[in-house]
């Protein structure tokens, strides 16, 4: 297909004549298969890691939940900044998609770097506090602080990338990531292992290595966050056609209207983050006591399960942009098919996908580690989370389409009572700190959360007050 201009993809976007499902299609395959390219060089690092055995898996996943809380941060800023680009895109006001760009730049500037500096020089603290043990706790300590080079990349492409998406193009952050992760996984494939002789087709060949282990695997996705996040910065300077287009010669002063407006939306959306983050950090703490082989167990059968939020992202991201360009350009009837078209194709989707995991899970958590132990848990657990995946994928894109309407207050509220009642106060307190049953009842509590937090979306969207919130006019 030929390049496509915003003004063109705008068109197409809102043409209520075309099929919604035709829309959502066009929009989510290059985040699905964005996803599946990050979800499959996962896999590849969880392996590669994982070959050196439990220790590794679990120093390079314990910090996760804490990364995870400061990232929400940003994230949630991109929330704020991506309704009001995908609004301002369907209104046609595309000198405000400009502004919103440079102030979303100089919240990355203000915010992410702080983040990204605490994540570094708390490389060992976090995962003591986490509980690592005395087994695991230097090379954990080691991977976070040499990762902490390209956090900041990190943060940037991540929001950038989601403003991106907001205008529509959902190609060009595929693009770039596709560079991106490969060259993830061959830094780890040079860096983790030393050099060793390989027979291929009767010849022996040399393949050189570094053999710095947990250390080359953290150089590898420290170089890799450095590409993605340098690329997303030359996104905004150098296409010029592009309404996010930004240049040093551009009114730089901060718009306190324009934060406001950003913050307002971007608040709730954050201390939803960290809600669900902060139930990750007891969910975590809960697991960790349970040992370094179901602290694996956790990371390989997350890692697998991962794959159910693949299509979750990628429908929930053509949600937000769909519903966000309809309520600029003040269709509100679109909006409310766009979001009822996104739930329903997601949810017929993830319930095929959600077979196969149950289906064939076990031979999935067999490339991530080679211990039977791991291996038996891991498979359970995956088993249990494939039941979820519908009322969860179903969830994450009702909540894509309220943000892109600019309702975040409510998303907010759902998210924050049902992860905290079911996933960390009955799942991690109840059920292995007061009960002391294993990582298996977690995984039910979970199951049992997503199908509630579906049906508080649900109810929340059948009162179409979302409809009304057109952010850029106010």
């Amino acid at each position: 297909m030929a390049k496509v201009s915003v003004e063109e993809r705008r068109a197409i976007l809102l043409d209520e004549t075309r099929s919604p499902v035709r829309n959502i299609i066009w929009l989510a395959w290059p985040i699905f298969l964005e996803n599946l390219l990050m979800t499959l060089v996962s896999y590849a690092d969880t392996a590669m890691v994982g070959s050196l055995g439990a220790y590794a898996t679990a120093s390079v996943s314990i910090s996760n939940s804490v990364v995870f809380l400061l990232n929400g941060v940003i994230m949630s800023l991109g929330v704020g900044v991506t309704a009001l680009i995908s609004q301002s895109v369907g209104a046609k006001d595309f000198p405000l998609t400009g502004k919103l760009t440079r102030h979303a730049v100089l919240l990355l500037i203000f915010i992410g770097i702080p983040i990204a500096v605490i994540l570094g020089v708390f490389h060992r603290e976090i995962p003591l506090w986490i509980g690592a043990g005395d087994d695991i706790i230097d090379y954990a300590s080691s991977y976070n602080r040499i990762v902490a080079y390209g956090r900041f990349f990190s943060i940037a492409s991540m929001l950038i990338f989601s403003a991106v998406r907001g205008c529509g193009d959902t190609k060009t952050p595929l693009r770039i990531n596709i560079i991106v992760n490969l060259l993830n996984v061959v830094g780890n494939f040079f860096l983790i292992y030393a050099t060793r002789d390989v027979t291929i087709l009767g010849k022996v060949i040399t393949i050189p290595g570094a053999g710095w282990g947990v250390d080359g695997a953290a150089a590898a996705t420290a170089f890799s966050m450095a590409v993605g996040g340098i690329s997303a910065f030359a996104l905004l300077f150098i296409r010029k056609s592009s309404p996010m287009h930004i240049s040093f010669r551009d009114d730089w002063r901060p718009d306190f209207g324009i934060l406001a407006r950003i913050f307002k939306i971007s608040i709730p959306a954050m201390v939803e983050r960290v809600c669900m983050s902060g139930a990750g950090v007891v969910i975590s703490k809960s697991i960790a006591t349970l040992g370094t082989t179901t602290i694996a167990a956790n990371t390989v059968y997350t890692t697998a399960e991962s794959i159910g939020f693949m299509p979750g992202f990628a429908f929930a991201a053509a949600s937000t942009t769909l519903v966000g360009q309809s309520i600029g350009a003040d269709k509100k009837d679109l909006a409310e098919r766009y979001m009822k078209s996104c739930v329903a194709t997601s949810v017929i989707f993830m319930t095929f996908v959600g077979v196969l995991l149950f289906v064939f899970g076990k031979y999935v958590v067999r490339i991530f580690s080679p211990d039977p132990a791991v291996i038996e848990l891991a498979t359970e657990c995956l088993r249990i989370a494939a039941i979820l995946q519908p009322a969860q994928t179903g969830a994450m894109v009702f909540a894509g389409g309220l943000r892109g309407a600019g309702d975040t207050f409510w998303p907010m509220v759902i998210t924050a009572f049902s992860m905290w009642l079911f996933r960390a106060f009955l799942g991690a307190i109840i059920c292995i700190r007061v009960l002391h049953f294993g990582l298996p009842a977690v995984v039910i509590c979970m199951a049992v959360e997503s199908y509630i937090r579906f049906g508080l979306f649900w109810l929340r969207v059948r009162t179409n007050k979302w409809k009304d919130l057109n952010i850029i006019n106010r």
